[in-house]
Parts: structure tokens; sequence; C-alpha cells
């Protein structure tokens, strides 16, 4: 078994479930000492998976800046500082044509895919800086060209914006940022859903026609697994990454976005 995170203290946001539960697992099993990190209340059973003991879980609302803080802050008391930070909350809560949206959608779109990461990146810089460095995944997408989830699309537009920017700015103090941006990806049904209201039968017809658009746009004509999401995080995220920074790599089976 490899061990590339021995000795590194890693948090994981969005870990309970889907993408981040995969990181934060296979971290784990790579001798990281990590905090799983979400607002969903089993995130500690999820940690407890974990091989090792050097794992605990901590339920934050990462859609406020005070959760994102208190996250970091709690993963530095517990462990001695913090190495990796890895951003994996987010996820269209719709999917419908955008003059379809409400305002009050749109917003919910861009609190829930992009400010856990705005948020997350700038609550862990003093620990990066106080430790000399350290790395930042952000998970983003390639659905930034894609249909029925327009406010989402922007949303991750801003990831990327974001990681190529904190990138340039934070290179001189040995501070990594990077981006995985996945395409559309096969899990296990959510404990929690994506929208909680439900969706109609509208709905369902317009997520199917964005199911039909991003399998048709990869070269492999499918979907990626969870394993093939999880493997170039875990290596964006390790010391083999080393002279790799402000990068948003594809995952997308060749559909870039």
């Amino acid at each position: 078994m490899r061990k590339r995170f021995e000795g590194k203290v890693v948090v994981v946001t969005g870990a309970a479930q889907g993408i981040g539960r995969g990181v934060a697992l296979g971290i784990a099993a790579e001798g990281g000492k990590v905090l799983f990190v979400d607002r969903a209340d089993f995130v500690a059973e999820v940690a407890a998976e974990a091989p090792g003991g050097n794992t605990a879980g901590f339920v934050a609302d990462l859609e406020t800046y005070e959760g994102a803080r208190s996250a970091m802050a709690f993963a530095a008391k517990k462990f001695g500082g913090i190495d990796i930070l890895i951003n994996g909350v987010g996820g269209a809560i719709r999917m419908r044509p955008y003059a379809e949206f409400e305002p009050e959608q749109i917003d919910a779109e861009i609190r829930r895919s992009l400010m856990p990461t705005l948020y997350a990146c700038h609550a862990v810089l003093p620990h990066l800086l106080a430790h000399g460095g350290g790395t930042i995944v952000n998970v983003s997408s390639n659905a930034t060209r894609g249909i029925r989830r327009v406010p989402y699309s922007a949303a991750k537009g801003g990831v990327n914006a974001l990681t190529t920017a904190l990138a340039m700015e934070y290179a001189e103090y040995n501070i990594r940022v990077v981006a995985s941006a996945p395409g559309g990806t096969k899990a296990p049904p959510r404990r929690i859903p994506r929208n909680a209201a439900g969706d109609s039968e509208q709905e369902k017809a317009w997520m199917n026609e964005a199911v039909q658009q991003v399998t048709e746009s990869t070269f492999f004509k499918r979907y990626g697994s969870l394993e093939e999401q999880v493997a170039p995080i875990l290596f964006l995220a390790s010391d083999e990454a080393s002279y790799i920074t402000g990068a948003v790599v594809p995952v997308a089976g060749g559909d870039n976005g």
C-alpha cells in the first residue's frame, strides 16, 4: 500500500458522501490524518470507517464563513496543523433551463457550489502560511460547458478562476492550488438528496436531457466511476504533483468543459 500522505494532516470537505467520501477514506488509507467535514450529521460515522484511527468527523455548514473557519481551527488544534485542504462541497441542486430558475434558486446554487470553496480557501490560508506552505485541491466540474444548470456552471467557473488566481498569488509562500474538474460520475444513492424539495416530472425530464448531453459529450460515451475521480484528486494532493499549480485538470472522458 502506498503511503503518500503519511505524516500529513488533510481536511476534506463534503466528506460524508460521493467523491469527497472516497477521497477522505483514500487519504486515510494512505496514512494521512484526516478531518472529514460535512454538514451531514453522519459524517463522524463515515470517518470511523477509515483505518488507523487518525480521523475525525466535524459537522459544519460551509455555506457560512464561520463554518469554514471553525473546521480549520478544529483540524489545526486536533492534529497540530494543516498540510492539505481538499474542497469537495458542491453539486447542482436543480436542473432546468436558465429562464426557469427563480432568483432565490440562482442564489442557492452559487451559495452551494462556490461559497464553501471560497470561504474554506480563505480560512485555511493562515494555517498553511504558519506551516510554511501546503496544498489546496478544489473539486470543480467540467459543467462550465453544459445545459440545464447555468448557475451551477457559473459557480464552478468561479472555482476555476479562484484556483488559478490563488495559485499565482501564493506560490511565493510554497502553497500549491490546483483543481480537478470531474464530469458525470456514477455514485451510490445519496443519503441526503441534492434537492430536498424533490423533483417534479418536468424537472426529471430536464435532468434526463442534461444526463444525455453529459454522456454524449464524452469520448467514451459513459459516466466515470467514483474511483476514476478519486485517484486524480489523490495524485494532485500528493507530493507527486509538487510542480503542478494553477491547473484545472479535466477528468471527464475527453469532455474538457
